[in-house]
């Protein structure tokens, strides 16, 4: 790409934020790497605002009292329906019908200047609609973690912390399909309070989560020799350990054996979760019970591990944070998320070096990013994830978001928010994205409508792409036959769906 300080602007925002906001590529265009790092040193940076928010726990104990609440309710609105029934029924068996009386019958004529009763009266005032009721508390609950998300990554000056969160997000991945009342707080406590941190911080908060044991079926995992295995005969479940060695940190394929799946889902049993119904200040929370965890050392990648209770699975994933493997994998994924489908070999090796160095250290990870010259050198073809796509146009219209519309947008776009389609989060490849570009035309073919009337089309592109607008795009808006077609055509530019 050419070097001139706003091209490099605006590939910044681009490649490692949401896109331009009015006057941000004028804003950074003096030192655009700087203007990257500064976001990382920001004091709060990746902190969304969650005075209003309840945690995980908190959250899912309120459903499950919501939950108990409603029931009872239908149970008891069907108890009066059938009593009712049964009340009709007897008086319909006992009851006689007397012939009308003839006055009682000319009475009941009805008398043209008045309403008959049940008839539509013309010249009486309209009721008034009957209020909308509020959503049920766990569509308000998930509303809200949305907002705070969608706010964040639209406010941002850059957005390169929020693009980190959503990265880490989607790496240590749980489904609002399994674990709705959760999904909000185990991204702000385990992903958001530790992504400028050390990886090995962030894994220990993801893999003790209540959210992500629940979603990985570890919280009923039961040591086949400990107490609870010898008693109930529960059987062992590998899922989170196999997930943590090959998605979480070594990577598939890389140096763990199925013994070693074993031997560390072994490891990690005994972590479970309060139960929510029998505790109601810490129900939902983390535990660990000695009664279920499997007794003696355990030998995992290598390393033996002695039966310490709770601190033997801690040891484990402090060395598995540590691993040559975790840095090549982890340093690949970044460079994959932002950079190419194919990153460049040397700035992989560059990312797990410093990775190394600094014991996991994310944020000098995310400065050595934005510094590698390989970073900003390689051509455009990274595909924009829809969710971003969605926040990018956003910022480029100037809308406030209103988060119900954005998660229907994701939704069509096949990236409902929090809800991956396996362990594995939502993909990173390009390919997988395009089958979905005709649906983003009709999303952008919306939201061009809805401004098209306060925004010149020639304007928002100088202020959404800048430099990095081709002429072949400037001239498609230039010819369009409206302003909304011009929008959408901006909108829908390859210069604005990628990376």
């Amino acid at each position: 790409m050419a070097g001139d300080p706003k091209s490099q602007a605006a590939l910044a925002l681009h490649r490692f934020g949401f896109g331009p906001k009015a006057g941000a590529i004028a804003a950074i265009a003096s030192d655009p790497r700087g203007a990257l790092i500064a976001e990382l040193e920001k004091k709060g940076a990746g902190l969304a605002p969650a005075h209003e928010l309840m945690s995980s726990a908190q959250s899912s104990r309120a459903v499950l009292d919501f939950n108990a609440e409603r029931q009872a309710q239908d149970r008891l609105e069907r108890r009066k329906r059938e009593a009712e029934q049964a009340h009709a029924q007897e008086a319909a068996g006992k009851a006689t019908a007397p012939a009308q009386p003839a006055q009682k019958v000319a009475a009941a004529v009805p008398n043209p200047g008045m309403p008959t009763p049940g008839m539509p009266n013309p010249g009486a005032p309209k009721p008034a609609p009957p209020p909308v009721p509020p959503p049920p508390l766990p569509q308000r609950l998930f509303l809200a973690e949305a907002k705070a998300r969608v706010d964040a990554a639209y406010g941002a000056d850059i957005g390169f912390v929020e693009r980190l969160v959503w990265f880490w997000s989607n790496h240590f991945c749980v489904s609002a399909d399994k674990v709705p009342a959760m999904v909000g707080g185990y991204e702000r406590e385990a992903i958001r309070a530790h992504v400028l941190g050390r990886f090995g911080d962030m894994l220990q908060a993801a893999e003790s989560h209540p959210a992500m044991l629940y979603y990985l079926d570890n919280a009923q995992s039961i040591g086949p020799n400990s107490v609870n295995g010898i008693n109930r005969e529960k059987g062992l479940n590998e899922n989170l350990a196999r997930e943590i060695l090959e998605l979480h940190t070594l990577g598939v394929r890389s140096v763990y054996t199925q013994e070693d799946v074993t031997s560390f889902a072994k490891i990690l049993t005994g972590w479970t979760i309060i139960p929510a119904e029998v505790d109601p200040d810490h129900g939902a929370e983390f535990t660990f019970i000695r009664r279920m965890h499997e007794p003696g050392p355990l030998t995992v990648v290598g390393n033996t591990y002695h039966d310490s209770g709770v601190a033997q699975g801690r040891a484990a994933l402090a060395d598995l944070a540590r691993h040559p493997a975790t840095a090549k994998h982890i340093a690949t994924k970044l460079a994959r998320h932002f950079i190419s489908d194919t990153p460049p070999p040397a700035l992989v090796d560059c990312l797990a070096t410093r990775f190394t160095e600094t014991d996991g250290n994310l944020k000098e990870v995310a400065k050595a990013l934005v510094s590698a010259p390989e970073a900003w050198n390689g051509p455009r073809t990274k595909l924009k994830r829809p969710g971003e796509w969605v926040v990018g146009v956003l910022r480029a219209i100037g809308t406030a978001p209103d988060v119900p519309p954005v998660i229907q947008a994701q939704n069509l776009l096949g990236e409902p928010l929090w809800r991956p389609p396996a362990p594995a989060g939502f993909s990173d490849d390009s390919a997988t994205w395009m089958a979905g570009l005709a649906q983003r035309v009709d999303i952008a073919n919306q939201m061009a409508r809805r401004v098209a009337p306060t925004v010149d089309p020639q304007s928002m592109i100088d202020m959404a792409l800048g430099p990095l607008a081709s002429s072949e795009t400037r001239t498609a808006a230039t010819r369009a036959e409206s302003r909304p077609q011009a929008l959408a055509l901006l909108f829908m530019a390859p210069e604005f769906q990628r990376r």
